[in-house]
């Protein structure tokens, strides 16, 4: 089966909900990933904050950084090759990548406030009152 490496930016935490500020790309994309792993990918997340030993041990996402900069960032690898940059794949790439067709849109997680995150207080994130956040 396929392995989709992700080399997130220096990030709270990887599901987006942090904070007073969610990043509704992140929550979809949890989703998503979710998702895809259920279908028999492998998926792996690195964060630039908590992880950059990753980042430098990576030949690729070395040669990645140092041309074009963190500000980059998300960098997705399929299969140890660049797949996309610069933001997070849509379930219907991921789908595409893992050989799953009829793959739904972005998924659609709600959030206070906003049409596409969940609340802070979600199962599963690093951010809650009785956690703080990350």
């Amino acid at each position: 089966m396929k392995k989709i490496e992700v080399y997130d930016p220096a990030l709270c935490c990887s599901t987006g909900v942090c904070g007073t500020t969610v990043d509704g790309a992140l929550v979809s994309f949890a989703a998503d990933a979710e998702w895809v792993r259920q279908k028999g990918a492998t998926v792996e997340r690195f964060n630039l904050s908590q992880q950059p030993l990753a980042f430098a041990n990576n030949p690729t996402v070395k040669l990645f950084l140092e041309r074009s900069g963190q500000d980059a960032l998300p960098l997705v690898l399929l299969d140890g090759e660049i797949a996309l940059a610069g933001r997070y794949p849509t379930r219907v790439e991921l789908g595409r990548w893992i050989g799953v067709e009829n793959a739904e849109g972005r998924s659609e997680v709600k959030v206070a406030g906003s049409p596409t995150m969940a609340p802070a207080t979600a199962e599963g994130s690093c951010c809650s009152p009785q956690k703080g956040c990350c």
